[in-house]
């Protein structure tokens, strides 16, 4: 989830295992200059702000909490297995945007029985779909990326599949390596990559350790997919339908338009999914619909805004007792047909991972 996007009438973190080796495979060359090992980042706190129409995401307008150490509370959940079919594909999960919030994440997975205690694939023939977002804010970025890639070779070689979706922080992180401060046509004057990922919380940390598989990885993700009824995208927009009228010509249509490497038309790529909402207000389940007609699936799953801001609820810094935002699960609006899957971890709220369908 970007933030700076909510705009217009369109309105629409158990210790922490770090050494996610990444198969060699994914070593590839590439155009990008390899970088060095982290320092500190600072993710910066700023309360919401209201943007006129038109607004694009050069500023902030999603709040950030402050958690300073991550590891704040020791979280043992009970090691479970995820459940095994007799016949057929294995059970489906999805897991909400991330931002580097990568203790969080291994304890959900753990939880769910997804992984082990080493962090090890060990739920067989399940099948794990990430919605994307998965850098910026949070402190290990470029760990997540590892961990799910690593994820992806465990779970295929034992009869599943781990797999990703492109969220706008991909989008963002790619912009900002490839063009940096070069300038693009933002609608509303002149803006950069490079202080367009600043002020969405870029850290410095994943910047530096960025390698040629990361990047090429992230830029060969799909945008959509449906998997058993449920459509499954980053962000709660209608804007896919302006990149083409079936799934294969959406992902293909974004996959040719960061080949291009034109910095004007990735950024274009970039604003339309830093929208938001579109499914929230009235005519939401319409927009819904809209979606599900032309790529099918019977409900609409996505990330990218934060369930406590769908439900009007912003978790602070200045809660006293330090917990931001209480968020028990996805968030199932639109007349039942959108499920929200974007917890809130950057404002201490919670990583989700959830097993679908859902019971209700």
């Amino acid at each position: 989830m970007t933030q700076g996007a909510g705009q217009g009438p369109e309105v629409e973190r158990t210790a922490t295992l770090r050494d996610f080796r990444v198969p060699a495979y994914v070593h590839e060359t590439g155009p990008y200059a390899h970088s060095t090992h982290p320092g500190e980042a600072v993710v910066p706190v700023e309360e919401p702000v209201e943007h006129p129409d038109g607004y694009t995401p050069t500023q902030r307008d999603l709040p950030v909490i402050n958690r300073g150490d991550t590891l704040q509370v020791a979280v043992e959940p009970a090691i479970t297995t995820a459940p095994q079919p007799s016949v057929g594909p294995g059970p489906l999960y999805v897991v909400g945007d991330v931002h580097g919030y990568i203790d969080e994440l291994l304890a959900a997975l753990q939880a769910q029985g997804l992984i082990d205690s080493a962090g090890q694939w060990c739920a067989g023939t399940a099948r794990l779909w990430f919605l994307g977002d998965f850098t910026d804010r949070g402190p290990d970025g470029i760990g997540v990326i590892d961990l799910v890639m690593r994820l992806s070779a465990e779970a295929a070689a034992a009869g599943g599949y781990c797999k990703a979706l492109m969220g706008n922080h991909e989008l963002l992180l790619l912009g900002a390596k490839r063009f940096g401060d070069t300038p693009v046509n933002s609608g509303a004057g002149t803006a950069t990559f490079q202080a367009a990922w600043l002020l969405n919380g870029g850290q410095k940390t994943d910047m530096d350790r960025l390698q040629d598989h990361h990047l090429q990885w992230m830029a060969r993700l799909d945008a959509i997919e449906e998997v058993d009824g449920h459509l499954l995208v980053h962000s709660d927009t209608t804007a896919y339908l302006d990149y083409g009228d079936s799934i294969e010509a959406v992902n293909d249509t974004i996959r040719e338009t960061l080949t291009r490497n034109d910095a004007d038309e990735v950024w274009d790529l970039f604003r339309k999914f830093t929208k938001r909402f579109s499914f929230r207000d009235e005519g939401g389940a319409d927009a819904v619909r809209s979606l599900l007609d032309t790529y099918g699936g019977a409900r609409i799953v996505h990330g990218h805004s934060p369930i406590p801001y769908l439900l009007g609820e912003v978790g602070s810094e200045d809660d006293e007792d330090g917990t931001g935002p209480v968020v028990d699960g996805p968030h199932v609006y639109a007349e039942g047909l959108a499920i929200a899957m974007d917890g809130g971890v950057t404002m201490a709220g919670k990583l989700l991972v959830q097993q679908l369908p859902l019971n209700a």
